[in-house]
């Protein structure tokens, strides 16, 4: 299954051209460029592992494209994404989240579905990895 996640998920995986030309476009907007990485991309995970700090003061993309191929060594099964962070008054945002890696195989997840009180349906997800169902 093919998370969806960040600015782009739903393009092809970026090229290493594609992700310098974004990192480049973080810098020229003067926004912090962080790397993070995870085992479980569940969409309420906000946590990810952060790898090194971010660079606020960073002014070219070899430095972001060097910590990337670091962090790629370091994880070679995991996901990786680039955030672009724009620390002025009145944004304090991420502006820009994409993935720049993803395991070879994502498991995905299950939507489990449970009715509560009052016809309330309420939904929940739980990795594939970590349960499989009956019969796979």
């Amino acid at each position: 299954m093919r998370l969806t996640q960040g600015t782009f998920s739903y393009l092809p995986d970026f090229t290493e051209e594609e992700i310098r030309a974004q990192v480049e476009y973080c810098l020229r907007n003067g926004w912090a460029v962080s790397i993070e990485f995870t085992d479980d991309p569940h969409p309420r995970n906000v946590y990810w592992e952060m790898w090194g700090l971010p660079m606020f003061d960073l002014k070219d993309a070899a430095g972001v494209m060097h910590e990337l191929a670091e962090c790629r060594k370091a994880h070679p099964n995991e996901y990786i994404r680039i955030s672009g962070y724009n620390r002025q008054q009145g944004y304090q945002s991420t502006m820009l989240s994409f993935l720049a890696q993803r395991p070879k195989e994502e498991p995905g997840f299950f939507l489990d579905r449970m009715e509560a009180a009052d016809r309330q349906i309420r939904y929940t997800t739980r990795s594939y990895a970590a349960q499989k169902p009956p019969g796979h």
